[in-house]
């Protein structure tokens, strides 16, 4: 694992650190296959209950380390061919390392503070939920240096804001204060200190079913831009699933008998 990505599991949590404060955690090739790395490793991890996404120093994730597009320069057409090599709907190197997070069962919370600028904004938006300091700064800059978003914001972000408002930040390249941000639909909520709200989320949903955690996010996750109607039989599957399981029963019984439920899984 690359030295600049710490992973720390503490019981029921895990958290995913971006430890080149130096570059204020800006991305190279590197951090993206880690990144890709450690959120393929949480997959199916016994007894995890939440990610936590945060930076090292002053900033959470400064972009794409703009010596990066030097180097990708001296190898165009292997870069091209990287980004064109998937199947259809499927992600490529550069999408890896944010839409990997969506794949994980369990809740993802980006404690963002300083700035999350283009790569670093898209990070953010890989997880399910954004925390931020009320004096952050956003911005989709990819439009800065002469290109567009293309770490699966096409994934994200159509669930959190309206087409226009999209294009406006795509091609403005403008920053954004947390709580413009905030007011947008970018961000969860705000905090003084984004990375202990964010463990304390984290603690909460680890008191939850498993279960309900992995089938609570696919809910969101495979129906939320469905058209009316289409995701119906989703949820009345994802529902099936639950209903008298294991865990399920430890619910009811545990709330029944007023104590802290045990889970499985």
């Amino acid at each position: 694992m690359d030295p600049r990505l710490t992973i720390t599991r503490n019981g029921p949590l895990a958290e995913i650190m971006l430890n080149r404060p130096d570059k204020r955690n800006a991305l190279d090739m590197g951090l993206f296959d880690a990144l890709a790395a450690a959120g393929d490793s949480l997959k199916g991890a016994t007894g995890l209950r939440a990610v936590i996404l945060h930076g090292a120093g002053a900033a959470f994730c400064a972009g794409i380390d703009t010596a990066e597009f030097l180097r990708m320069a001296q190898s165009l057409a292997t870069v091209k061919a990287e980004m064109l090599a998937p199947a259809r709907g499927q992600p490529n190197r550069f999408q890896r390392p944010v839409t990997v997070w969506a794949e994980l069962g369990v809740p993802v919370i980006a404690a963002v503070h300083g700035v999350a600028f283009g790569a670093g904004l898209q990070l953010a938006l890989g997880a399910d939920f954004r925390i931020a300091a009320p004096d952050a700064k956003l911005s989709i800059m990819e439009a800065r240096w002469g290109l567009i978003p293309d770490m699966g914001l096409t994934q994200s972000l159509p669930r959190l804001m309206r087409a226009d408002l999209a294009k406006e930040l795509i091609l403005s390249a403008r920053v954004l204060d947390a709580p413009e941000a905030l007011a947008l639909g970018l961000i969860t909520r705000l905090a003084e200190d984004p990375l202990a709200e964010a463990r304390a989320m984290a603690a909460r949903f680890a008191q939850l079913s498993p279960d309900v955690l992995r089938a609570g996010k696919r809910l969101v996750e495979e129906t939320w831009t469905l058209a009316p109607g289409e995701g119906l039989s989703i949820e009345a599957a994802l529902q099936a699933d639950l209903i008298a399981s294991p865990n399920q029963i430890e619910a009811v019984t545990a709330g029944m008998q007023n104590r802290a439920p045990k889970f499985t899984g």
